[in-house]
């Protein structure tokens, strides 16, 4: 993957900012060899913005639960949009604050006068209306701001179907997270990258309940963005049934903390899945390979990809699956310290690397989910799939 100009892309962020809508964005943009600042009013770079995890829950109304905190990198008060590409803003309740600050309002004005590509998601349209931008603009956004695109003069779309975004010229709208592969890709065309040797490849991601949030969504997501059919399958759950996700974070205990995630959903039958037709695994990470090494079937499969000189990829505690495989006596492996004793005892040897992501081969380990742009971009290099601006 190269870049023949470095870009950059400005994020404005805030507390309770939907949590995917923050990371996915953030992370997959680096693992294309993109900058992305991400700033907020009244912090600082090195602040922490707090993260709200929105999605149903079995009530009439999406669940909002705490999520991640979520580092910044850049001062609000150093921006000039003239030096950035594109901008990104993530929904969440901070931005009904924000509609009210006219300094935010001024840099999101600024890319429009300039041409430049906004992303917005389920809230973060209502930034859009505040600044007047919104007239004549064809967007979608949450179903509840449907009579505020109306009202302030926009022209509401409904995607068909959900995952899909809207675009406008320079205006990318998305109902929320569920649409990020079409909407990072989307973004890509609108800074002039060139993609290539993605349209023909086919991932396969392995999960179970309390699944890591992160290690499962933002590598989902940055695949399909860059045209790969991407699968995920469970050993007891069938197409279209839920993994419940684990967020884990550093608050300050010795070890990380653990909070209820997203629901990731299923999109294959186990008793489908044909090795042949798949160019890689992903195994992510958080508590779910505990209970794939349960699963005989899950070795097996693991096995034959390997057999097969496929690439076989995993983050975090997903290294577990590979070593109960066998698969990592004499591989130089990413760990982090949870699965570090396992990964010694099976064989493989433990490297430190600065950026927490490590091929051996077609064997690729990460440490955990802040290595993820550096593993999403690996895996892409091991798939063949090139990436320029």
């Amino acid at each position: 993957m190269g870049s023949l100009a470095p870009k950059s892309v400005l994020m404005i962020c805030g507390d309770y900012m939907e949590d995917y809508e923050a990371i996915v964005p953030f992370q997959a943009l680096q693992a294309f060899g993109l900058r992305v600042d991400c700033v907020c009013p009244g912090k600082n770079s090195g602040d922490k913005c707090l993260t709200a995890v929105h999605d149903y829950m079995g009530r009439e109304l999406y669940t909002e639960l705490p999520g991640h905190l979520f580092p910044l990198n850049a001062n609000f008060n150093d921006v000039k949009p003239e030096l950035y590409e594109a901008l990104v803003i993530p929904g969440g309740r901070f931005t009904e604050l924000f509609s009210l600050d006219n300094k935010v309002l001024n840099v999101v004005t600024g890319f429009a006068l300039a041409g430049k590509p906004i992303v917005t998601t389920c809230h973060s349209q209502l930034l859009l209306v505040a600044a007047g931008l919104i007239k004549g603009r064809r967007c979608t956004a949450f179903p509840s701001l449907k009579s505020v695109v109306g009202f302030a003069g926009g022209v509401w779309s409904d995607p068909e179907p959900v995952n899909k975004c809207v675009m406008d010229g320079n205006f990318i709208s998305a109902i929320g997270w569920p649409a990020h592969a079409d909407l990072l890709g989307l973004l890509l065309g609108s800074m002039k990258s060139k993609i290539s040797g993605g349209q023909n490849k086919s991932v396969l991601f392995l999960c179970g309940d309390y699944v890591e949030d992160y290690e499962v969504n933002v590598p989902f997501m940055a695949l399909g963005a860059l045209g790969c059919r991407v699968e995920a399958v469970s050993p007891t759950k069938k197409s279209g049934e839920t993994c419940v996700t684990a967020i884990h974070d550093f608050e300050g205990a010795q070890v990380c903390s653990e909070k209820s995630g997203h629901y990731f959903r299923v999109t294959a039958d186990w008793d489908d899945v044909r090795v042949d037709d798949y160019d890689c695994v992903v195994i992510p990470g958080g508590r779910s390979p505990e209970f794939l090494v349960t699963h005989d079937k899950v070795i097996k499969l693991v096995e034959e990809f390997a057999e097969k000189d496929k690439v076989l990829a995993a983050v975090g505690q997903g290294q577990w699956v590979l070593a109960s495989a066998g698969l990592l006596k004499g591989k130089r492996c990413a760990s982090g310290y949870g699965i570090k004793a396992i990964v010694k005892a099976t064989g493989g040897e433990l490297l430190d690397c600065d950026e927490g992501s490590l091929a051996h081969g077609k064997f690729l380990t990460a440490t955990g989910w802040p290595a993820l742009p550096c593993f999403i971009s690996d895996l892409v290099g091991l798939l063949g799939i090139n990436i320029t601006f």
